[in-house]
């Protein structure tokens, strides 16, 4: 982290990167004179309210994050900056976005926990928009204008007040990770699956907390013990709930969804919720998948945007390849024959072994579509096959031997831009079968 004493002494001069977070109430102008060279600003966790309107003399900036600060309107001087790729205002108060905020050069724009009610229809006029992140706001609708953007291809509408859904959204041909959780539309569905009688509950004080696996936007998960009624010691994982929005949406939702998806052998799904925490902590017990599985990637950087990022030394067999993509298949079309949609299906959400295949995670941007009318959801299953389809690329591109073709042949059906050509879960696991050693 640089300091506001190095910028202004001149030791940051030729600087690329700025990161300041020391409680600013005020943008420093020294951060003009980097004006030549400065692609990167990262003003998160300040207490800043605004940006200056002479903005635009970072002419050369691709990256701005002004994240955990105290703006109630995305600043306008923003759209000077024609350059800029990613900008990321997370965690405001922003109410009102100006239309001559948003530059046409946008690539990625996370606007997550706000209270923006509408957004203008320049945002449209953002073609290259590949993310846009728009949870945890007070969004009813979206502008008509957003079809243009075709090169969409994770959308982020959760926790929102969305009474319907757009019928245009499987019109975006791109379009792979779409979460919509957490509206009116339905609310009353998560809370049913929640509250359902059938849903085993389990005692707080029959857990043992052992050391934490893990952590993410949504939650905590530690190994645990669970006290069985015969004495034993049954080892599961145990997730505990932050209780704030996330970038996906509300932890409630992901209960909900990780609730409503039941048992299946390739899902790591909840087993039971969690009564009588000492704090009214929300968790989930789930089943502890051995430490031989591996996180199979890890999520998408700045420069990946949308694709997840793997390991140099990433490499399997195109045995192991079908397998894991035979097992992924399984479990989304478990998942799509009970009404949910993932909204998340990448690598780093899957956990892997070569002998063993894969285990899908992480119902953070799940959500259920029983709300909806059959076709548009038989259509938004169609949007998520995309996302299998990019996850099989991603292993044929890493077999260390040439007998991947199969893969190849299947990513590219469920690549094509005319979602309801796609195939459903139920055939692509046909085929995957077929081609299995």
């Amino acid at each position: 982290m640089d300091t506001l004493a190095e910028l202004r002494a001149g030791r940051l001069a030729g600087a690329r990167r700025l990161d300041l977070s020391c409680g600013l109430t005020e943008f420093p102008r020294e951060i003009f004179a980097l004006a030549d060279t400065l692609e990167t600003l990262n003003l998160t966790g300040n207490a800043l309210s605004a940006l200056p309107d002479d903005l635009g003399q970072l002419h050369r900036l691709r990256v701005l994050f002004c994240s955990d600060n105290r703006f109630t309107e995305l600043p306008a001087s923003i759209g000077q900056c024609r350059q800029l790729d990613i900008v990321g205002f997370k965690a405001n108060r922003i109410a009102h976005v100006p239309a001559e905020a948003l530059p046409p050069s946008l690539r990625w724009l996370i606007l997550t926990d706000n209270a923006i009610e509408a957004l203008p229809d320049t945002l449209g006029d953002c073609t290259r928009m590949q993310k846009l992140m728009l949870a945890g706001n007070r969004l009813r609708a979206l502008p008509p204008s957003v079809v243009r953007c075709q090169q969409i291809e994770l959308l982020r509408l959760s926790a929102n007040r969305f009474e319907v859904l757009p019928e245009w959204l499987p019109t975006l041909s791109r379009l792979a990770w779409l979460a919509c959780a957490g509206n009116p539309f339905d609310a009353p569905i998560e809370d049913a699956a929640i509250d359902a009688p059938t849903v085993p509950h389990v005692a707080w004080r029959d857990l043992t907390l052992g050391p934490k696996l893990g952590e993410g936007a949504s939650g905590v998960i530690h190994r645990a013990t669970l006290a069985t009624h015969d004495g034993a010691a049954q080892p599961v994982a145990v997730k505990l709930f932050k209780g704030a929005v996330t970038s996906d949406g509300w932890p409630h939702s992901e209960m909900a969804a990780c609730i409503a998806a039941g048992a299946h052998p390739t899902l790591i799904a909840a087993q039971g919720r969690i009564d009588g925490h000492p704090d009214g902590t929300e968790g989930l017990v789930m089943a502890l998948v051995p430490p031989s599985f591996t996180t199979l990637a890890g999520p998408p950087s700045l420069a990946s945007c949308t694709r997840d990022v793997y390991a140099d030394e990433a490499r399997w067999s195109a045995g192991t390849a079908l397998r894991i993509a035979r097992d992924i298949a399984a479990a989304m079309a478990h998942l799509h024959g009970r009404g949910l949609l993932h909204g998340d299906l990448y690598a780093h959400n899957i956990l892997w072994h070569a002998q063993d295949g894969g285990r899908l995670g992480d119902f953070g941007a799940a959500w259920m579509t029983a709300a909806l009318d059959p076709a548009h959801a038989k259509a938004l299953q169609g949007v998520e096959m995309r996302a299998f389809g990019c996850l099989l690329e991603e292993l044929a591109e890493r077999c260390v031997d040439a007998a991947s073709s199969p893969l190849t042949t299947l990513a590219a059906r469920c690549l094509q831009p005319e979602v309801a050509a796609r195939p459903l879960f139920a055939e692509v696991l046909s085929v995957l079968d077929a081609a299995a050693p």
